[in-house]
């Protein structure tokens, strides 16, 4: 997100904003309600799925991967690259 009156850019890790297109594209399938068993969502194996994918990332930026795409999923929206 850009600061609105310094205009820089208030992301702490830009590393993550390069990959989130990627991760969401894997981590979709486990928020799609038609995926969903018993009306809830396979979200405790979006983890390990993403950690799979990308196996160099700490348990802390899989973490707020998840916690991202979940936002966005929610809103209904795709990501938009950067």
């Amino acid at each position: 997100m850009t600061d609105p009156v310094s205009g820089t850019d208030r992301r702490a890790n830009p590393a993550l904003r390069a990959i989130f297109i990627e991760a969401y594209d894997v981590l979709q399938p486990f928020f799609d309600p038609a995926n969903s068993w018993g009306g809830q969502t396979h979200e405790h194996l979006a983890y390990r799925a993403l950690h799979e994918q990308f196996p160099t990332l700490s348990t802390q930026d899989v973490f707020t991967l998840v916690a991202a795409a979940r936002r966005v999923f929610a809103h209904g929206g795709k990501p938009v690259a950067p």
